[in-house]
């Protein structure tokens, strides 16, 4: 089996049992579906790509753990998660912090894979352009994510409590949007040489397996 092959089906299998775990006996059976529909939808696009675009393994490990992370808010709703609790009494925080977490990761993960599709399509190639270009994508995704919380709460109205998780903020959504933000500039801050190491591997991989032409 190929290493592509490979890593998506470990990642398939992690996340089948984090979906089994977290679906068990959810707190909100609606709010499960909302908070785990990225998961979805994610593996079958890496499926189908796996042969056109295959991502680094920094990339997977990431979108695995990010991954997790929504099915965990799923199972409790953000708002009960445990370890939140915890940090909440460490911190002396005056609400469960897990739904910052999440935003957090929402910019952390999302910043390496479009990173990844910008310089290995050739799309951008100037460093700076490229992190203005990741974090305001990054940005736009998190906007996009607050509408749709927005949808959902007229449509569902007091039901869409347990999805918002705003517990009471009046600014939770700048919150999200600042998180998302953070999120985003230390992943580039801290991962783009390595992910630039991975690119360099990966490509080289793919040029060795690669047909010689001429």
């Amino acid at each position: 089996m190929p290493a592509t092959d490979r890593r998506l089906w470990t990642l398939g299998a992690v996340w089948g049992l984090g979906l089994v775990a977290s679906g068990w006996a959810p707190f909100d059976r609606a709010t499960w579906w909302m908070e785990i529909a990225p998961v979805l939808i994610a593996f079958p696009i890496l499926i189908a790509l796996r042969r056109s675009f295959s991502f680094t393994t920094l990339a997977l490990v990431l979108i695995a753990l990010h991954g997790l992370v929504l099915m965990l808010g799923g199972a409790y709703t953000y708002a009960r998660v445990p370890i939140g609790f915890a940090v909440q009494d460490m911190l002396h925080l005056a609400r469960n912090p897990y739904d910052r977490f999440g935003h957090l990761m929402q910019g952390f993960v999302p910043a390496i894979v479009l990173r990844e599709v910008l310089v290995r399509t050739g799309a951008i190639t100037a460093p700076r352009l490229l992190a203005v270009t990741v974090l305001a994508y990054c940005l736009s995704v998190s906007a996009l994510y607050e509408l749709i919380e927005f949808g959902a709460a007229v449509s569902l109205g007091q039901g869409a409590d347990a999805f918002l998780g705003t517990q009471g903020d009046a600014w939770d959504t700048q919150w999200d949007m600042l998180m998302c933000l953070v999120g985003a500039s230390l992943a580039l801050l801290v991962l783009s040489r390595v992910h630039d190491r991975q690119i360099e591997r990966l490509k080289a991989q793919r040029c060795m397996i690669s047909p010689s032409v001429g």
